[in-house]
């Protein structure tokens, strides 16, 4: 598919997708969500691409949400079909088994903010604003908003956030628990690679079942939770990786020669 809307470069084992709609703000439309989708897919499918950084074209906007203009007369039908494929679309990006770190730079508002929290690490610039503003145009947060911020901030925030539809900034979402640190704007992308390679050292395989674990592990009883933890450490002592990282450990070896295997 050649994409009009989105950028995706790939160096070595990570991959950018970049939202590339600056003169719109990176808002999501309709025809942005399907090269979103069509990414995931991509990159779901690449065995080389072991850790994906997500951001917005510019220095003003991550995403500053969806497309006011696309939404607007849309009738009951159109508005839940809008939101049940776009939520489809970040539970496939929140279940991708590469990790995504969202490098937010800038407004993350409406879809923008929801789309940030079906990565896995947001991680902001001085000048990102976060923020639910959805009930200021008579409508709810449809793209996960309602469920994911009450799980990343507690419910008293998030209601807070949704219900005045009020913006805060990088510094706030950081102390709320929103984001995992802040930097000034020109460090970004430079702190989200260096992430993202913090992470691509490990053995991908056990990176990947963590992810599994978590995002379980949160949406069930803890007996549930730990049990299906140790199924998955279990199947680790499968794996060449475990192999490899505890003989390397045992030897004091420092390099590890981790295959995805």
């Amino acid at each position: 598919m050649e994409f009009k809307n989105i950028l995706l470069e790939k160096e070595g084992k990570l991959a950018i997708l970049t939202i590339n709609r600056p003169k719109a703000l990176n808002a999501l439309n309709p025809e942005t969500m399907t090269e979103i989708d069509a990414a995931l897919d991509d990159l779901a499918k690449d065995t080389e691409i072991q850790a994906v950084i997500l951001t917005g074209a510019g220095e003003k906007s991550f995403v500053a949400g969806a497309d006011i203009k696309a939404m607007q007369n849309m009738n009951v039908m159109e508005g839940r079909e809008w939101a049940l494929y776009a939520n489809g679309v970040f539970r496939k990006l929140e279940s991708l088994e590469k990790p995504v770190i969202a490098a937010v730079n800038g407004f993350a508002l409406g879809g923008g903010c929801e789309i940030s929290m079906a990565c896995d690490v947001r991680i902001a610039s001085k000048n990102a604003k976060f923020g639910q503003p959805e009930v200021g145009l008579g409508i709810t947060p449809g793209f996960g908003g309602t469920q994911r911020l009450p799980r990343h901030v507690g419910m008293g925030m998030a209601k807070e956030m949704i219900y005045t539809g009020k913006i805060i900034g990088a510094e706030e979402a950081y102390r709320i628990g929103l984001v995992n640190h802040v930097f000034e704007q020109e460090q970004l992308m430079d702190e989200a690679k260096k992430l993202a390679n913090a992470m691509l050292v490990n053995a991908p395989i056990a990176v990947k079942l963590c992810k599994q674990a978590i995002n379980r592990g949160m949406q069930v009883d803890i007996d549930t939770a730990v049990n299906f933890e140790s199924e998955l450490f279990g199947a680790c002592f499968s794996t060449e990786d475990q192999t490899e990282g505890m003989t390397a450990f045992v030897e004091k070896r420092k390099e590890k020669n981790f295959k995805n295997k």
